[in-house]
């Protein structure tokens, strides 16, 4: 698996501190994020880059962009935060079925939203995302 894409509603706290861990976890391989009504064109939240720069990891370039026919189809495997967006991907785009997974799915969780809220909001979800990452790189891993 080359091709992952993650998703969340802005593309704005949860899926580019996804998109940077897995890109870390998983050196060489292409990871990309996307929103499902992304706030197209801006940076990660300010409590996402700080959270994600405690850990050594710079997604400073981050810029939110709208998920897309041709993102859907180019992934082999896309990453959601719950099941409403897996549900969501999975009837608005043909294709999409069979390869839609939660990023919580081993410890079948939700990530919530952290968008908006303080700074605890923001390490809950980064807590979160880290296991799901954690089980998703070592799964990718082992598929090739």
């Amino acid at each position: 698996m080359q091709r992952i894409l993650v998703l969340c509603i802005g593309n704005i706290c949860r899926s580019p501190m996804a998109e940077g861990m897995l890109r870390q976890a998983l050196p060489g391989r292409a990871v990309v994020s996307a929103g499902l009504g992304a706030m197209i064109g801006k940076p990660a939240d300010p409590h996402a880059l700080q959270l994600m720069a405690e850990h050594g990891i710079d997604i400073d370039t981050h810029r939110a962009q709208q998920i897309s026919s041709a993102l859907v189809s180019q992934a082999e495997v896309i990453l959601v935060m719950d099941l409403d967006q897996k549900r969501h991907v999975e009837t608005q785009y043909m294709g999409a079925r069979g390869k839609v997974f939660r990023l919580g799915e081993a410890a079948k969780v939700d990530i919530p939203d952290p968008y908006r809220e303080g700074i605890d909001s923001f390490r809950l979800a980064h807590k979160l995302i880290e296991a799901g990452v954690k089980v998703w790189s070592e799964q990718i891993v082992k598929m090739g």
